[in-house]
């Protein structure tokens, strides 16, 4: 049973995020949250949001079913950033002259599911 949760538009570049991403892929959820808690990057927060966000998904969508998710038993299956919009602003320069300034904002996805237990 898999959860996903987006964040659109983040205000920050999408090569600051997924070197956070990077950092949680794969693991559990709880042990996720305490990666993005200790961290010093800014773009956890965004991050952390995403991913609360998915497992509230998660636990919504098993009651939908009539079951029930345990958080501890939750993996970050998905977890990526793409590039979205840029947004085009323009600064002023020497000489009556005008420079373009780039800002990138980001789409982050984040999946979570059940971990497979082969016991």
């Amino acid at each position: 049973m898999q959860a996903r949760a987006m964040a659109r538009s983040v205000g920050m570049s999408p090569r600051k995020m997924r070197m956070v991403i990077d950092l949680i892929r794969g693991r559990g959820v709880n042990e996720a949250y305490s990666i993005l808690k200790f961290s010093k990057k800014a773009a956890t927060t965004p991050i952390e949001k995403t991913l609360r966000s998915a497992v509230a998904n998660a636990t919504q969508k098993a009651e939908k079913e009539g079951s029930f998710v345990d958080v501890d038993d939750l993996v970050v299956r998905e977890a990526y950033v793409n590039e979205g919009r840029t947004l085009k602003r323009f600064s002023p320069r020497a000489m009556g002259r005008a420079t373009p300034i780039l800002k990138r904002t980001s789409h982050v996805v984040i999946v979570v599911d059940r971990a497979d237990h082969k016991e």
